[in-house]
């Protein structure tokens, strides 16, 4: 019998479902025997980092099924509310491309089965391989290599509302288990929502006097050692996320006023900080290594810039990257974005601090400021432009800055334009 139950990231509600065959780890081979964790049970052993965002009622005591009255019973649970509340408001709307109950996405998960499909990208770092492909029926496929062992295969419908992940036939332990059903629901996430207002982001993110502050940088600049020198030295600070907090954009702030917030999510790299936390966005700064710290406040098209590599997305599927452009756009335009140079010491942190969680900061006006940094744009843009939606403008403002700013010809851009860039720790970008 499968077995299904929901999980809500974000604000965002998704199911999983597994196939009976694999809940007692018979389907994709016995896990390791000298595993210390027993045998069954396909959630508590793969999906153990989940626990904080399940739904009260979707455990398989309460298994919704698809007729109205298990989804009312459902929507009561997620609720608090009574059945008649949630028939009651079963029909209200929905965000776009959510369905009944706002939910984003329902995965699959299954036995191995043999398939075809046609590679369009590969992308491959230590030891860590996402081989994104299409099916002829026009389904996405990613596949997940560790270290050249195929872990699994996700294979989504168009507009990734719905999707099934084929467990690879050599993973046959709970580690590679874990690596296929994580990276599948990451990406899952990242493209199911992206026209939502959502960003994945790969970064750091601590909250300090009420607000999260994020850490973002290329795998090895030192966002986790950052986030940690303020966890030492900056009293009342705490680690919400290390590696893949969530963002939301909202236009339904005090007065209407716009406000972003960032949330703790089920995927946090190495350090297992698994928190359904909250915090409104007090500021994001991209960190560099440098042999001395600096900080300043970036504006317009390089605050844009600094935020789109950072976030996970199918860069070449017009749908997700019209939505993430639309997400980047309001927070390079709402939300205050640093670029700190920095030495991984207390220093570095209390300067970070003092500058980022300070109120009413006018930019330019304090001494860590670069001098004429406010009006250092790239040429042909205004410092409070932000490049549009069309291709043109991407291209434009992809050749005016790469990550590291160096400048790049207009055609290069266009050729780079749809790259999937993986992470060191199995995200795609």
């Amino acid at each position: 019998m499968n077995e299904t139950r929901y999980y809500k990231v974000a604000g965002h509600l998704f199911s999983v479902t597994v196939d009976g065959c694999l809940l007692d780890g018979t389907a994709a081979g016995n896990l390791d025997e000298n595993a210390a964790e027993p045998q069954g049970d396909f959630f508590a052993r793969c999906m153990d980092n989940y626990e904080p965002f399940v739904i009260p009622g979707s455990t398989p005591d309460v298994i919704p099924g698809p007729d109205p009255e298990s989804r009312w019973r459902l929507k009561a649970a997620m609720t608090n509310n009574d059945t008649a509340a949630a028939k009651n408001s079963e029909h209200t709307a929905c965000q776009p491309g959510q369905g009944a109950g706002g939910n984003v996405f329902s995965l699959s998960v299954l036995p191995p089965a043999a398939f075809d499909y046609t590679e369009e990208i590969r992308q491959e770092d230590e030891g860590q391989t996402i081989i994104c492909g299409h099916r002829l029926a026009g389904e996405s496929v990613f596949e997940f290599l560790l270290r050249d062992i195929s872990t699994g295969t996700l294979i989504c419908s168009s507009g990734y509302r719905e999707a099934r992940l084929l467990m690879g036939s050599a993973a046959k332990d709970l580690r590679l288990q874990k690596f296929a059903l994580n990276n599948s629901l990451m990406v899952l996430y990242a493209l199911a929502t992206a026209g939502l207002g959502t960003a994945l982001f790969h970064s750091a993110v601590v909250s300090y006097k009420g607000r999260g502050y994020m850490f973002l940088g290329k795998s090895g600049t030192g966002k986790s050692t950052h986030a940690r020198l303020w966890l030492k030295h900056i009293e009342g600070s705490e680690l919400m996320n290390d590696d893949n907090p969530v963002v939301r954009f909202f236009d339904d702030g005090p007065d209407g006023a716009p406000r972003a917030v960032v949330y703790g999510s089920p995927w946090s790299g190495k350090t297992p900080c698994y928190r359904n936390v909250q915090a409104p966005v007090g500021g994001i700064v991209l960190l560099s290594q440098a042999p001395y710290n600096k900080i300043v406040r970036l504006k317009g098209v390089q605050a844009y810039a600094a935020l789109v590599t950072s976030i996970s997305g199918k860069r070449w599927d017009k749908s997700v990257a019209d939505g993430l452009h639309a997400t980047e756009n309001a927070l390079a335009k709402n939300v205050p974005v640093w670029h700190l140079e920095c030495l991984p010491d207390e220093v570095a942190a209390k300067l970070c601090n003092e500058n980022i969680s300070a109120q009413d900061v006018i930019p330019g006006n304090d001494n860590n400021v670069i001098p004429g940094n406010d009006n250092s744009v790239i040429p042909g843009n205004d410092n409070n432009v932000i490049p549009g939606n069309d291709p043109e403008s991407r291209w434009r403002l992809k050749a005016a800055m790469t990550r590291d700013g160096a400048l790049h010809d207009d055609g290069r851009a266009r050729h780079d334009e749809g790259q999937y860039a993986m992470t060191k720790d199995g995200h795609a970008h």
